[in-house]
């Protein structure tokens, strides 16, 4: 049996790259209700199950001060009573009888909830979850237990050191709007979350027009559309979410900053970041964004010889997070105290050279190519991951973007690459954390001029 990424992987051979849409083409299918939900439907039928992915549009991004973590619990709430399944449990025990398994996640910009199951119990699956996602009761006592598994969740994170760093260094690299990227929450808001809270963010986040329902797996598209339109297709469309109330933009940083954080670590962590392109308004610096941090991954690449062959880290990541809001661009490395300043000397002058002619060759830019192409073929064969794929992509950009995402990949060039750098990271304003044992700061003599850039234009 040839699978649907065997078919995929002949895409990648170079001379026919450029192909992997129509690929995508021949099993994703989409509709869209009269209502305004959008139906996709990615059919594999390597294994007779089926994955059922609500994705909406809500997330920390829609959070003002005061609201942080709100979205991350009414996430916590969704599998719990509705007015179909009204009972505590009743959605748990009728899960069980369809053979399901289940969860949900809430990042920046897209809230999502999933359920795999036994093919044949599709529609018992589409009915249940469009349930839970129409109909919650937000009652009390359920919300006072998850309270505490939420709280639990922020301890568990707070305990962690990298958690702080990525805090302290949030906080700097969106000045004023961290709220819109803590996904987790404060202690203080979780502790008083009420159900009205929750309902208001039902009605106004919670509509066919700002929802996905994603299937992936055996099954038949037609099949799927009939059962949206059976379970949801007299779901109320509601106003858009961001037409009376736009989302506040991401301010620009202006200079770049240091963040030092001191805990009983071994090594040292360094982490560069900078504010990065937003895939709606730059989607075409997003795909040089991924080939370019590809390159720089590779182990034969001028940074990671120069950085970590040379003993200086232990290693070093580079990475775009692809978001709509201003997705961050990070440089990571581990490095030990005694060559911590000679390491960040050393990365802040590759850094400087990012942009240069021959720094990525074009048989690492045409490697990374192909390697992103397998990465993402092989992914259509295990249909919960897939569904998760697109549903990020469709929370963040639209469905096009994703169908789209290879092609444009590929046609990425050198120059596409270096375009990239100048625009966002070359001489452009970051912030610099550093996660350090205690004391290590004070007995170096470190100061920030030893960890920023020398000129900021």
């Amino acid at each position: 049996m040839v699978t649907l990424a065997a078919c995929a992987i002949a895409a990648v051979i170079p001379d026919t790259l450029a192909a992997q849409r129509a690929e995508l083409e021949k099993f994703i299918r989409h509709r869209v209700l009269p209502n305004g939900l959008e139906v996709i439907v990615a059919e594999a039928h390597g294994v007779p199950l089926a994955t059922i992915e609500f994705n909406v549009r809500n997330g920390s991004f829609t959070q003002r001060p005061g609201t942080e973590g709100l979205a991350h619990m009414y996430e916590h709430m969704f599998f719990k009573a509705n007015e179909s399944l009204p009972a505590p449990d009743a959605f748990i025990q009728k899960s069980s009888e369809l053979g399901a398994s289940f969860n949900g996640t809430t990042q920046e910009e897209r809230v999502n909830y999933y359920m795999t199951l036994p093919a044949d119990s599709l529609a018992g699956g589409i009915k249940v979850m469009s349930a839970a996602l129409r109909g919650p009761k937000f009652l009390s006592q359920e919300l006072e237990r998850e309270r505490q598994v939420v709280l639990g969740e922020y301890d568990r994170n707070e305990s962690s050191p990298f958690f702080e760093l990525q805090v302290q260094m949030n906080k700097a690299l969106y000045p004023g709007q961290f709220s819109r990227k803590n996904i987790i929450g404060e202690r203080e808001v979780l502790q008083k979350v009420t159900p009205a809270q929750l309902t208001e963010i039902q009605r106004r986040y919670y509509v066919p027009n700002n929802t996905a329902l994603i299937v992936t797996g055996a099954v038949n598209p037609d099949s799927v559309f009939a059962l949206a339109e059976k379970f949801l297709g007299d779901w109320q469309k509601g106003e858009d979410p961001f037409a009376a109330e736009p989302t506040p933009q991401i301010p620009a940083l202006t200079a770049s900053t240091a963040v030092y954080v001191e805990r009983p670590v071994g090594a040292v962590t360094v982490m560069m970041q900078w504010q990065g392109p937003s895939v709606r308004k730059d989607p075409a610096a997003t795909y040089a964004a991924d080939v370019f941090s590809d390159a720089l991954n590779q182990p034969g690449s001028q940074l990671q010889r120069k950085l970590v062959d040379t003993g200086l880290f232990q290693s070093i990541n580079v990475n775009y997070y692809t978001l709509n809001q201003v997705g961050p661009i990070t440089i990571a490395g581990q490095t030990t105290p005694d060559r911590l300043k000679e390491a960040v000397a050393a990365l802040q002058r590759e850094v400087e050279r990012l942009a240069d002619p021959g720094y990525i060759t074009p048989e690492q830019l045409a490697a990374t190519k192909a390697e992103r192409a397998v990465e993402t073929a092989f992914g259509f064969d295990r249909p919960s991951d897939h569904a998760h794929t697109i549903g990020f992509w469709w929370s963040v950009s639209g469905l096009e973007y994703y169908m789209g995402y290879v092609d444009n990949m590929a046609a990425q060039s050198l120059e596409n690459v270096r375009d990239y750098a100048r625009k966002y990271i070359v001489g452009k304003p970051m912030v610099v954390g550093l996660l350090l044992p205690p004391g290590v700061k004070a007995d170096l003599g470190l100061r920030d001029a030893d960890v920023l850039p020398r000129i900021i234009p």
